[in-house]
């Protein structure tokens, strides 16, 4: 009974990490990268100020750079600097009547969508248009797809990777020796334990990522209890997470309350910093501003919010404990975005990640290995796992760092640059998998490594030719977060070259040995 029991989570396991083994490698891979979000997008962005302004200053500047030209507004979103994202960001929603009122000749006033502020004085930074370390979070989850498609295939993919995490343990009958075990060239025996190594090094992250990823995006996929009980979405937020109502315009203008102080008073109550600030109806008598404070501070990323009067500063709103259920979701969010963590446990952190894209690689690569018989004629699903498994594997880290060459080559004033650097990274990634197609599997995994270093070791060559925070003047200024970034592409570059060597390798001649292992065969 337990052998046969075994034997069909073999098969389950297989099966599974199969199907969605492709994406669920790219949704690890950009995934991981997401970790560092904040600092990608700051090097994507080499315009952008080094250091950071306290909280309350970037708040009041903000509003008075939002206020300078007439408030014409329903609501202003501030999103205030921290250590890791140095810059103010800021996101206005026009009155309803005020389209109708710019339509006028010569009076016509363009908002953007997304402003970034300079947090000291509030001027507006002209920094290259681009996506930045967003694309790779959003992509880890979206997968590039209309909404809700994206997220629903990831969310299937993540399912099956829960399905394989268990009954893979299950399988595992030498969970802890397979621990120590790494055996090198000896083909499908040397896959499997390394296989074993990057599932078991890292097992308790690989399922509290999976399973928090799920609990991120439960109420999408299970949308239905809270479409019952609640006329609108809105209502469920506000009693669970407590968000303060939409404030009606009275049609009585009123200046808004100094918000330094405000934001003062929030942070002393939330016994956190502030993380963003909301004002709604800036400008009239019903004012109101919400002072959230920063996930950064707590494991549990939906901290508590104040709300205020905008016209008196009288506190309106007092943060609220948040229910057992509202904390617990809290917590898996947290625990899956990790803000919360110090460079050190980060960088803890992304080598689980790469351990969790190794993990699904090594399955992919024995999926192909334990079925290929020794001088017989691969059958089409072997050769087309096989070259899947190349134009993912080898082929997404080339189209990742053509994404963050593509930023330094385009001209930094150019139209749409964000959109075409997205582009790029899609049209390199093409290009790998139509290239590998056109050679032999064991040379077409040797040039997509070997052109995977090119792209990483052109990376911080073309920022040191482009802007004046290459590494050598990065480390002369002590810019730690830019010389960082141009290590870590030559650390990539390196290991991608090391794969390039090992895959051009004559490979040894061995003797055909046949595992008794029941694992994934």
């Amino acid at each position: 009974m337990t052998r046969s029991l075994r034997q069909s989570m073999a098969w389950i396991h297989s099966w599974l990490g199969l199907l969605a083994g492709w994406i669920l490698f790219a949704m690890f891979l950009t995934g991981t990268a997401s970790y560092f979000r904040p600092e990608i997008t700051r090097w994507m962005q080499p315009e952008l100020p080094m250091n950071r302004t306290a909280g309350d200053v970037a708040a009041q500047s903000a509003v008075a750079q939002l206020s300078r030209d007439g408030i014409r507004d329903q609501q202003w979103f501030i999103q205030l600097p921290n250590d890791r994202d140095v810059v103010t960001h800021v996101y206005a929603t026009p009155k309803p009547d005020a389209a109708a009122k710019d339509a006028r000749p010569g009076k016509r006033r363009k908002r953007l969508a997304e402003q970034v502020l300079d947090p000291a004085t509030g001027a507006p930074i002209h920094a290259r248009d681009t996506r930045g370390g967003e694309h790779f979070y959003r992509f880890h989850f979206q997968l590039q797809l209309p909404h809700p498609w994206g997220r629903w295939l990831a969310g299937v993919c993540a399912m099956f990777m829960l399905g394989a995490i268990i009954s893979g343990v299950v399988t595992h009958k030498r969970i802890f020796a397979d621990f120590f075990t790494l055996r090198w060239n000896k083909g499908q025996r040397s896959w499997l334990d390394a296989h074993n190594v990057s599932a078991v090094l890292a097992l308790p992250y690989h399922a509290v990522i999976t399973y928090t990823g799920l609990m991120t995006l439960v109420l999408m996929y299970l949308p239905y209890p809270i479409a019952i009980n609640y006329k609108q979405p809105l209502d469920f937020g506000r009693e669970a997470y407590g968000l303060p109502r939409d404030a009606e315009a009275s049609g009585r203008p009123a200046p808004l309350v100094p918000i330094a102080p405000l934001v003062r008073d929030a942070e002393a109550r939330l016994h956190m910093p502030a993380a963003r600030v909301v004002v709604q109806q800036p400008g009239d008598a019903a004012a109101t501003v919400a002072v959230s404070g920063a996930a950064e501070s707590s494991l549990n990323a939906r901290a508590g919010t104040v709300v205020y009067s905008g016209v008196s500063g009288a506190l309106l709103q007092p943060p609220s404990g948040a229910g057992a259920a509202v904390s617990t979701a809290g917590v898996m969010l947290g625990l899956h975005l990790a803000h919360f963590a110090a460079p050190a446990l980060r960088w803890l952190l992304f080598l689980l990640g790469l351990t969790g894209a190794a993990m699904v690689g090594t399955g992919l690569l024995l999926w192909t290995a334990a079925r290929r018989k020794p001088g017989a004629k691969p059958f089409f699903g072997l050769r087309l796992v096989e070259r899947l498994n190349i134009a993912t594997i080898a082929g997404l880290p080339i189209g990742m760092g053509v994404y963050l060459l593509a930023n330094r080559v385009i001209p930094a004033a150019a139209e749409g640059r964000a959109d075409v650097e997205v582009a790029a990274m899609f049209y390199g990634w093409g290009a790998a998998a139509v290239l590998q197609v056109l050679r032999p599997a064991k040379q077409a995994w040797a040039i997509l490594f070997a052109i995977g270093a090119a792209v990483y070791v052109a990376i911080p060559v073309a920022n040191a030719l482009t802007t004046s925070r290459g590494l050598l003047a990065s480390w002369r200024a002590g810019d730690g977060l830019f010389m960082g970034f141009d290590l870590a592409m030559l650390g990539v570059a390196a290991l991608l070259g090391i794969a390039a060597w090992r895959a051009a390798r004559p490979q040894a001649v061995r003797t055909a040995r046949r595992t008794r292992e029941v694992v994934h065969v």
